[in-house]
């Protein structure tokens, strides 16, 4: 654990699970809620000279983090694909996308703005300035272990905010080397602390209920998302959550189908299909859905399935067993329900926490996965017959990340992006991720924006001074 400027170890570990063989790689710190605590009060205590720190101040340290990131791409890759599976080229890519939120926050941090302008009435003025939140509490998840780190830290950090970081069980080894990099850009002590835990309930609840604690970013399940505001509402805590999706890729008959069968390919396969923005259900107009269908078998038949660390691998592990437990149970439910295997289907035989990358259609609306994260290499398609249809289907459902819309009609490609009940919508781009954009959901997809020039926002509060003149 990284507490107060200081590394602490517990004699309870927590092992560290290779998800390619199932081996212990090593064990990190278990917190107790004590442990918690402690690093809360060195939040408190480093929070009124951090928010004092001049702005440039705090600029520079994101910068000179943001450079060390990327000097040591190669190095932080390889623990992110030992404890996570993703293939390299990808935990490379996740470590530049993470080192930009880093950039873009340091940026941002020299441009907090506020106003100024004479009452209405006459006789004052109204100044409006924002300061730092407090003291902030960051859940991330073990899908993208860094970039989920440097898209809370940064703004947080940019704002004026100290911080306690909570990262996932299965993936500490990641945030741990990422309060290394921080130590080494001039981190002072407190400003940023990480705890890893096996019991994140037991470990967060007192942290959440502590009035020193005065905001909780999650990215995570909608049903542990749920938990945690209810929690929240007892203290009035500000809150940005980062939820579960249900991603819909509506294909209309006009599409350039190569192109779309390449964005589908980066929109469900990335992260090996273990993102909130992976495309959930594959929506495509029933004359064309055939060929697609072909297209699309054929490209996900050649991807090669491997440990991360193998040089052609595109299909890594799962996380661990209970996720291909998950999928394994998805695919029975839609193939009992009539849907046809086109490719894969069953758990592949061979160690460590693989399946394969399998094309289904045909998958009726009841079946399980419709309504579920799949969070595996898993394409579902079905036919549509109109816009009207096709645009009914992808909103029915409680969540709303994200949407994905191929054609080559303009104005049809703008109307039903429009439409769609999402946070965002990638019109013929299967991947829109970026730290210059704001990145959030609607309904039970979340609250708030991570990214952009909204990020920063999430971590301020705005405070109005009436001047009398």
């Amino acid at each position: 654990m990284f507490i107060g400027g200081g590394w602490r170890e517990t004699a309870a570990r927590l092992p560290v699970e290779d998800p390619a063989t199932g081996q212990v790689l090593c064990g990190v710190s278990d917190a107790s809620p004590d442990d918690g605590l402690d690093a809360l009060a060195a939040a408190a205590n480093a929070q009124a000279g951090w928010a004092a720190t001049p702005p440039r101040e705090r600029s520079d340290l994101l910068m000179r983090a943001y450079r060390l990131l990327l000097e040591e791409t190669d190095r932080l890759a390889l623990i992110m694909t030992l404890e996570m599976g993703k293939p390299l080229s990808e935990a490379r890519g996740e470590i530049s996308y993470a080192a930009e939120f880093f950039r873009w926050f340091a940026e941002e941090a020299v441009r907090l703005d506020g106003g100024y302008m004479p009452a209405p009435g006459g006789g004052s003025r109204f100044l409006v300035t924002r300061q730092p939140v407090g003291p902030s509490l960051l859940i991330t998840p073990w899908n993208f272990p860094l970039a989920m780190g440097t898209r809370k830290i940064g703004p947080a950090l940019a704002a004026g905010c100290t911080c306690v970081v909570k990262p996932a069980e299965q993936t500490p080894l990641s945030m741990l080397a990422l309060a290394d990099v921080l130590v080494r850009a001039g981190l002072p002590a407190g400003v940023v602390n990480v705890v890893t835990t096996s019991d994140p309930a037991a470990l967060m609840t007192p942290l959440i209920l502590d009035a020193r604690s005065r905001k909780l970013s999650f990215t995570g399940s909608t049903a542990v998302g749920k938990i945690l505001l209810e929690q929240c509402a007892r203290t009035v805590m500000r809150t940005s959550m980062e939820l579960g999706g249900n991603a819909p890729f509506v294909v209309f008959e006009d599409a350039d189908l190569d192109e779309a069968v390449e964005g589908l390919l980066a929109a469900k396969m990335r992260n090996i299909g273990q993102t909130c923005t992976a495309a959930n259900r594959i929506l495509v107009q029933r004359n064309v859905i055939d060929d697609f269908a072909r297209r699309l078998t054929e490209r996900m038949a050649a991807l090669p399935m491997g440990r991360g660390t193998e040089p052609d691998a595109v299909v890594g592990p799962l996380i661990d067993t209970e996720a291909v437990t998950k999928v394994t149970d998805l695919v029975a439910d839609a193939k009992q329900r009539g849907a046809t295997v086109l490719l894969g289907g069953d758990v592949a035989d061979r160690p460590g926490n693989f399946y394969p990358a399998t094309v289904l259609t045909g998958v009726p609306d009841e079946a399980a996965m419709c309504h579920t994260e799949i969070f595996g290499p898993v394409a579902a398609l079905t036919a549509f017959d109109t816009e009207a249809e096709a645009v009914e289907r992808a909103n029915d459902t409680p969540y709303g990340l994200i949407g994905y819309v191929y054609t080559e009609n303009l104005r049809r490609g703008l109307r039903v992006s429009e439409a769609l009940e999402t946070g965002l919508v990638g019109l013929n781009q299967g991947v829109i991720s970026n730290p210059a954009a704001p990145f959030g959901g609607v309904k039970e997809s979340g609250l708030g924006r991570e990214g952009g020039f909204t990020g920063i926002d999430e971590f301020l509060e705005t405070k109005y001074i009436g001047v009398k003149v």
